[in-house]
């Protein structure tokens, strides 16, 4: 009952905003998830058939859903939307629930960025103060500042689109940083018997196929595995790049200046400006405001700004609530751009 109470209290919060409360599906077609994800998710998935052979899921996040619905529904122009439910997704961890109670409020079809990410935190902080806390951190954040890390960087073009890919699976990328650093995925025996045999093949001229490829796109191939820099100590070097960027912490106001001298450190031609981090936040003294690099590496579909709201319970702290800007979300699902921003209470805290 006192989860009831406070997730009405919250939505009575949010409606006062003007965001407009809908219902959404809790049925998707699969293909969208695994779309965007990969198959390898479908392991979390609650997937089954209907009746002409479609797969079907439980809806895994509600933000997919809301984002659906106005892309399926063609519908036009900027909306401030609201909803609440459950989300099904087979846990990571043994004592993790399958079932997430979030509230999610969106403005879809956002067109003044600066407007609309600010007016998304000020509703965030005016639901913090619903509940009871002695401490909370605001935490912001770009993802696009980690894509320009990366494509300055001095290492292969499909290294780049791993790096990037999988920067929100914390374990998988520490493993493709690994890899990067110590070159262990590459056996320089092999290497140096397969150079004999792309001399060979470079003097002949032959149409052949060999598994499908022809001699020329097998020794192009080869041409860029030699050519990998992880094979010297400009690997070890961009993992401590990349390491470096993703433990900075500090006050947002400084966040421009920091940043800035870190890439002027490693001679890397990025300006940071302001605008990257548009938040416009009154000063609080129950909660700080920081700048975190890493924020937001649990969710895939961010694009730019992300932010999260931690409080103090139990004597640490546990997300209460998150979000950011997801522009490229329905591209990524096979459907038009659509610009958004949004954000979801965890009321599972």
């Amino acid at each position: 009952m006192k989860l009831k109470k406070l997730s009405e209290s919250i939505l009575k919060t949010i409606k006062s905003k003007g965001f407009k409360n809908i219902e959404l599906n809790p049925v998707l077609e699969s293909k969208y998830i695994l779309q965007r994800s990969g198959e390898n998710f479908k392991k979390f998935l609650f997937s089954f058939y209907d009746l002409n052979g479609t797969e079907l899921c439980l809806r895994p996040d509600l933000t997919i859903s809301s984002v659906l619905r106005y892309v399926q529904n063609n519908l036009n122009g900027k909306q401030k939307v609201c909803y609440s439910g459950e989300a099904f997704r087979r846990a990571y961890q043994k004592k993790e629930s399958v079932i997430k109670n979030q509230i999610g409020y969106e403005i879809l079809g956002s067109k003044n960025k600066e407007l609309d990410d600010n007016e998304i935190i000020s509703t965030s902080l005016s639901i913090l103060g619903k509940i009871s806390f002695k401490k909370a951190i605001l935490r912001v954040g770009n993802i696009e500042l980690f894509h320009l890390l990366i494509n300055k960087l001095d290492i292969p073009r499909r290294w780049k689109n791993r790096l990037i890919r999988h920067y929100w699976n914390e374990k998988y990328f520490n493993e493709l940083l690994k890899r990067l650093e110590t070159n262990s995925d590459i056996d320089p025996v092999f290497v140096e018997i397969d150079k004999s045999r792309y001399k060979k093949m470079r003097q002949t001229k032959s149409t052949k196929l060999i598994a499908g490829r022809t001699y020329k796109e097998i020794l192009d191939r080869f041409d860029t595995k030699i050519k990998d820099p992880r094979r010297s100590a400009i690997g070890k070097n961009n993992t401590k790049i990349i390491k470096e960027f993703l433990k900075i912490k500090c006050d947002l106001k400084s966040a421009h200046i920091i940043l800035n001298n870190f890439f002027k450190k490693h001679k890397l031609n990025i300006i940071v400006g302001k605008d990257y981090f548009p938040i416009k936040v009154k000063k609080n003294k129950k909660f700080k405001i920081i700048f975190s690099a890493s924020n937001g590496r649990d969710v895939e579909f961010y694009s730019s700004m992300i932010f999260s709201i931690d409080v103090v319970k139990n004597k640490k702290y546990q997300n209460f609530i998150s979000g950011g800007r997801y522009d490229q979300l329905t591209s990524n699902l096979g459907l038009k751009k659509l610009s958004a921003v949004g954000a979801a209470v965890n009321m599972n805290i």
